[in-house]
This record gives structure tokens, C-alpha cells and sequence, in this order.
């Protein structure tokens, strides 16, 4: 449940700029008016930067100094941009354009693609799963459901830090990625997925971003028409871009600095997508003149949440960690964390459904109540047990609302009724509008009693007495709403994907439970090997598992239950111990607790004005171009020799040649394949370029500072006529 729903459904919009600040504490009130030049906001959980930022738009607006249709509010999910323009649209700000990432680009790419390309847009597919298990099937490689799903996380991957195929297993490499497969396995499967596609005329999700990337660098002309419709940036979540969207961004931006930014490192939970939070922190760098403002009066959580957070955070390591915000709560006390050790899962399970009966019988709505765990194959017990504790639930992170079928078969017969109502004999007898809905989603299947178990059945009354609940909503904030008054309500929510709730718990994966509240929460599985996670081996990974834990700790208002089971099934070895992130915070534990650094307390920090800045500013990247022709490159092999495909190559063959015995043999010394050591297009460029040091050689795409270290002295002796010397050092 999000902190929106609290609020009135149709409330008054204020009646000036000035009365759109009112009720903002005086760091919101900073981000609200301060609408020139590059701004940062660094937000803490729970600390209303959803607020900020709509009132900061909303107020530039109602003041004069932003034009609606100039402002371009991204996020990365329908849900957030949804909540976004029904905020801006209660402030008075209509007008605006708030869309995810994806949303924004594809309708620019609509628009633009006769005009660029010529003829229509190719056919979007929603998923790719099937075109990779044809792609592994041409491949001659059997893949299971499990690795198909991982290989087509990897490909995805790849693309949003825009790596091609042929740079794959390095790129794995580097970035520390457990593969699924054989990572060349892994490339052959991606090249041919593209390959596929390309053959059957239709793109990806990652290809429209793609795609709108390359339109804005090949034609000046287009993107001057995007700049002049869109001359104000606001990004929320700003930790989870992508290299691919942090270059959309950057070509929307175009050489202004009208950009105001939202983020907390310490809620970077999606790297394995490609999310990285380096854009966030390096934000002064790249603008040194920006005004910097952290927001970490946290409104969410009571102060015993809020010091379990904090503590969590205290003990992280790395540089997301460096940047934390030390959060005050500004709520009343309440209930310290409740820790529970069991013997198995079964009974954890149990365990927290008993609690959850004890918690609605006391008053709590269920719709207030969340069980939050690490994956999503946790959910089956939790479902079982509410399911036998006679506990309605929701499950998160399933397929959309407005999707689902009886959904949409609900909504048929609701706007039937709204147009002939008058001769429908379901509505004789209703009184006001939730009796009319009642009465029409009795004949889809609704009834005032909820079926008895778990499973598909049980989970189309939820979604019909979410209809329900929501016509209740409705009627408490305009008395007169009639039943075309609600069916426009659905429509409209249905555009935003902002779902009504169900009256149920709600069971979620850490992940999907990003950006939502419940005044109950329960995270369960807190033990070792599932939080943090086996497979997670390195340091940064272990790091990402504390954020994700101190997500779902901040999702918490008053009250958090944590538990953990020491054996798997009814029975087991008792060899699970809980959490090491737990360590000093649980009563009974022993641990260091606080670092002493992070970023302290809330406040502005203004932008450098006057003289030299010490850190440098990012210079604005220009479009590569082919050195032979002078046309635009977009495909990253061609950017890599700097040339097109087609433009005649002045490679010298000999050292290419040369080049290729030499990476044979390093191949054979380190124990790898040869494109670990460079790619065959990394080589073509060495050899048609013929760099005689190691500036030179160092602006050769594929050519990092790594490999310059291990490989440089051998290559520039190759390439100097010489003998290497000796070779490198194997790793």
C-alpha cells in the first residue's frame, strides 16, 4: 500500500503557487523552489520525496516559470509515473508529462520513425522469452526453464550497459556476473537472437531505447525537436538508471542543465539489471554547479524502525554506503522489531499466519499487513498458511490488475450497466453506487463471502472485492458519484496502472515490495543463505543483499516482525543461523554496530559559483563517426574500428595476422578463451591503426586501462615490428 491511498481520492487543489508549499518541511520546501540550474536531491526512505518533487513541479508551474507541456518527469515503473500525474493533477499542474523511461522513448520513436527510418515502427513483442529459446534452438543448446529464463536476464542485461555480443563474456567477466551458461554460449545465443528478430521485423523493450538513442545521435535534426518540446528533466529513482537510459537522458538534455534528479544509493537493489547508482553519486561531478538537498526526516517509520534501518546501514561497506543518510523519525514511539527464531520453515510459515489472524482480530486491516521475503519460491507456504488460517491475501509481483481477466471482464459489464442501467434488472433494488457495483459483479462471480482455500479461485474474489472496496472509496469522497462516475475512475486507473487495493495480505518478494508501505510488515527467511543470498559471493553483491534487507525494513510504519527457521523441512539438520546483517541489532547478539561516517543529517548544499572547480565536468560525449565516410556510427562493432562495415579497411593483414598468434598463445598461458584477451574486432582496430604508444593504443575501443597494464608493452612491440617482451603475467 502506498502513502497515497491514505489520502482523499478528489481532494481541492490549492488555489495559489504560494499554497502548494504550505505543509512542507523546510528541505521539501528547497526542493519545491529551487527550479534553475541542476539540482540533487538525495532522499531517504519514508522522507516524502515523491512530494517534494511533485510540489516542486506543481509549483513551478502554478508560478509561471514552467510551461506544463515543457516538463518531462520520468520513473522507472507505471505504478510510480501513474501516482506521479494523479499528485500533480490534485496540485494543479495538468499538463505534465510523467511516463517511465520506456513509455517516453517509445512515443517519441512512434512518432519519429516514418520520418527517420521510413514506414512504421517494427512490431514490439512483450516478451522475449520465445525468441530466446528459438535463438538457443538454432544454437543447437538446450536450455531448461530455469536458464532460459537466466539467459534472457543476461541479454537484457547487455543491452541496457550496451554491450554486443561479441563483448559478452568479457564484459560478464568484469562485472562480476555468475553466468548461466558457458559465456560464449551465452554470446552465440544473443547474436542470433538479434539476428531472429531483425529476420522477423520486430523489436524489444531494450531495443526501444536502443533504437531512440540512435535516432537522436544520427539526426540533429530530430533531437532538436525533442529539446525544444521537453526543456525541464525531473528523474526519480535516480540510483537505478541504466548506462542505456543515463545516455537517453543525456541526449534529451542536449547541452542544458535543466535537470533535477531524485535517488538514495542505499536502495540500489536492481544492479543485476544494470542498475547502477555511480550516476547518482558522481551528479557533482558531472554538474558542479548543482544544489544538493538530503531529505531524512522519514515521516514512514516509527523511531524503533527507523533505528533498525539505521543500524543496518551503519554496518554497510563500499561507496553506496559512504553516501548514506542518517534518517530521524518524526513519528510518535511505537512496538520495538519482534525477532522469532523457529525450528523449520513450515512453522515459520505458522507462525507468522497465527500472528496475522491475532493482528486483524485486533483491529488491523489485512490490507495493512505485508509478508516480504527474499524469493519469490518462498511464497507457497506463506500462501498455504494464510490460506488454512482463513486469511485473505494478495500476491504481489503476479500478473497486473487491470490485466487480469475477470478484470476485465468486470469492467465490461460495469460500463454496460452504466449506459443501460435504467433497464437492467440487477439494479432495481440498489440504493447508492457500492450496491450497484455488488449487484453487477454478483453475476461475474462476486460473493459477500469469501471462497474457502487458497489458488485461482480465491484469488478472482480478491480482485472482484477490490472493485468493491473501491466503490466504497469512492462514495465517502463524492456522496453523488454515480456509476459512471466509477467506471471513468477505473478507466483512468487503468491508464495509470494504479491498481485499487485488495483487501488482503499482501505477499511480496523484497523486490517487487520497492516504493510501498504497510503498517505491519513481516520479513521472513532472514537467515544466512537466503539473506544475504548464496549465490551472492563478492562484496558488492553481499552489500546490495544489507540494501535490499533495509528495504524491506523501511517498508515498515509501526510495526516489523523478523524471522528466520533453522531447518529447511519438518525434521532437518538445525544448522541455519539467523542473518549475519542482524548481528548487534537483534537482542542476544554480538556485533559492531556504526561506522561513524555516511552523509549525517538533512539540509541544502548550494552550487559552486565563482572560479575553478576542483573535480572536473563531464564533457558531453559526441556522436562517433566513421572515419572513412563520416557517417554516424550506432552499432557498437562498427564504433569499435571507427569505421562502417562497408567503408574499405586499410588494415595492415601481417600484423593482424601477428596479433592473432600472439592472443592464440596468451589464450593458451592464462587458461581462457582468446576473446578474454581481446575480441576480433578489438584486434582488426589495433591493426588498422597501428598505435605507436600507449595514448594511442588507450583510445582503441576494447582497450581498457586493465588490459593496456597486462597487454600494452606486447602489443605496441607487435606493432612496432618487434619481438614482445616476455609476455604477461597470468591472473
Amino acid at each position: 500500500m502506498t502513502a497515497a491511498t491514505h489520502s482523499s481520492l478528489f481532494p481541492q487543489a490549492p488555489d495559489s503557487a504560494d499554497a502548494v508549499l504550505e505543509g512542507l518541511d523546510p528541505e521539501q520546501r528547497e526542493v519545491a523552489t529551487a527550479l534553475h540550474g541542476p539540482v540533487c536531491v538525495l532522499a531517504g526512505a519514508g522522507t516524502g520525496k515523491t512530494r517534494a518533487i511533485t510540489h516542486r513541479i506543481a509549483y513551478g508551474v502554478r508560478a509561471g516559470i514552467l510551461q506544463p507541456s515543457s516538463v518531462l518527469a520520468v520513473t522507472f515503473t507505471n505504478r510510480a509515473a501513474g501516482e506521479m500525474r494523479g499528485r500533480l493533477r490534485q496540485l494543479g499542474a495538468q499538463g505534465v508529462q510523467a511516463r517511465t523511461f520506456h513509455s517516453a522513448a517509445l512515443r517519441q520513436l512512434q512518432f519519429f520513425w516514418p520520418k527517420a527510418i521510413g514506414g512504421s515502427l517494427p512490431r514490439l513483442v512483450d516478451r522475449k522469452i520465445q525468441l530466446v529459446a528459438d535463438a538457443a534452438a538454432a544454437c543447437r543448446v538446450r536450455l531448461d526453464r530455469g536458464e532460459l529464463r537466466d539467459v534472457t536476464a543476461e541479454i537484457e542485461w547487455s543491452k541496457v550497459t550496451q554491450t554486443v555480443p561479441a563483448d559478452y563474456p568479457l564484459a560478464a567477466v568484469k562485472a562480476g556476473r555468475e553466468a548461466p551458461r558457458d559465456p560464449a554460449e551465452i554470446a552465440q545465443i544473443y547474436s542470433v537472437y538479434e539476428d531472429l528478430k531483425r529476420d522477423r521485423a520486430v523489436i524489444d523493450f531494450e531495443d526501444v531505447l536502443l533504437l531512440t538513442v540512435a535516432v537522436l545521435q544520427d539526426r540533429h535534426d530530430i533531437a532538436d525537436q525533442v529539446r525544444a518540446q521537453y526543456q525541464h528533466f525531473v528523474v526519480d529513482e535516480y540510483q537505478d538508471v541504466s548506462p542505456l537510459q543515463q545516455r537517453l537522458l543525456e541526449l534529451w538534455l542536449g547541452d542544458r542543465d535543466s535537470l533535477c534528479v531524485v535517488g538514495d544509493a542505499s536502495q540500489t537493489i536492481y544492479s543485476f539489471t544494470g542498475a547502477t547508482p555511480d550516476h547518482l553519486l558522481d551528479f557533482r561531478i558531472r554538474h558542479p554547479g548543482a544544489t544538493v538537498v538530503k531529505l531524512v526526516r522519514d515521516y514512514r517509520s516509527t523511531p524503533q524502525v527507523v533505528r533498525l534501518a539505521n543500524g543496518l546501514l551503519a554496518q554497510a561497506s563500499g561507496r553506496a554506503a559512504d553516501h548514506r543518510l542518517e534518517l530521524i523519525s518524526q513519528r510518535p514511539a511505537g512496538p520495538e522489531p519482534v525477532y522469532t527464531e523457529y525450528v523449520d520453515e513450515p512453522a515459520e510459515a505458522e507462525g507468522a499466519a497465527r500472528r496475522i489472524r491475532e493482528l486483524i482480530a485486533a483491529g488491523v486491516p489485512a490490507a495493512e499487513i505485508a509478508v516480504l521475503f527474499r524469493t519469490n519460491s518462498q511464497s507457497e507456504a506463506y500462501e498455504q498458511a494464510l490460506a488454512d488460517a482463513g486469511v485473505s491475501y494478495q500476491l504481489r509481483g503476479a500478473e497486473r490488475f487491470f490485466d487480469r481477466p475477470e478484470v476485465r471482464k468486470a469492467g465490461v459489464a460495469l460500463r454496460a450497466a452504466a449506459r443501460f442501467g435504467g433497464n437492467d434488472s440487477l439494479l432495481d433494488d440498489t440504493v447508492d453506487l457500492p450496491s450497484q457495483v455488488r449487484a453487477v459483479l454478483s453475476g461475474e462471480g462476486w460473493t459477500t463471502e469469501p471462497p474457502a482455500g487458497s489458488g485461482a479461485v480465491r484469488e478472482r474474489w480478491e480482485s472482484l472485492a477490490a472493485l468493491v472496496n473501491l466503490a466504497h472509496d469512492v462514495v465517502a469522497a463524492r456522496p453523488a458519484a454515480t456509476l459512471a462516475d466509477f467506471v471513468a475512475e477505473l478507466d483512468e486507473r487503468a491508464n495509470a496502472q494504479h491498481a485499487p487495493t485488495v483487501q488482503g495480505v499482501t505477499l511480496a518478494s523484497l523486490h517487487s515490495a520497492k516504493g510501498l508501505e504497510w503498517d505491519v510488515v513481516f520479513l521472513v527467511g532472514v537467515a544466512e543463505g537466503m539473506m544475504p543470498i548464496t549465490y551472492a559471493k563478492t562484496d558488492e553483491q553481499v552489500e546490495e543483499e544489507r540494501r535490499l534487507l533495509y528495504v524491506g525494513v523501511t517498508r515498515a510504519r509501526e510495526r516489523l516482525h523478523v524471522s528466520w527457521s533453522l531447518s529447511r523441512a519438518p525434521g532437518g539438520r538445525p544448522n541455519r543461523r539467523p542473518s549475519h546483517f542482524l548481528d548487534g541489532l537483534r537482542p542476544g547478539s554480538t556485533g559492531t554496530v556504526g561506522r561513524g561516517s555516511g552523509t549525517g543529517g538533512g539540509g541544502v548544499e548550494r552550487g559552486f559559483t565563482g572560479g575553478p572547480v576542483a573535480v572536473p565536468r563531464r564533457t558531453q560525449r559526441s556522436p562517433a563517426r566513421c572515419r572513412v565516410c563520416g557517417r554516424t556510427l550506432t552499432d557498437a562493432g562498427e564504433m569499435k574500428l571507427m569505421r562502417c562495415d562497408g567503408c574499405p579497411s586499410d588494415m595492415d593483414e601481417g600484423l593482424y595476422e601477428r596479433l592473432r598468434e600472439w592472443r592464440a598463445d596468451q589464450a593458451r598461458l592464462s587458461g581462457q578463451p582468446a576473446f578474454c584477451v581481446f575480441t576480433d574486432r578489438t584486434l582488426m582496430a589495433i591493426a588498422e591503426s597501428a598505435p605507436d604508444d600507449d595514448r594511442e593504443l588507450a583510445r582503441i575501443p576494447g582497450v581498457g586501462m586493465r588490459k593496456l597494464n597486462r597487454y600494452g608493452a606486447d602489443v605496441l612491440a607487435i606493432c612496432a615490428g618487434q619481438e614482445p617482451g616476455g609476455g604477461a603475467e597470468t591472473e
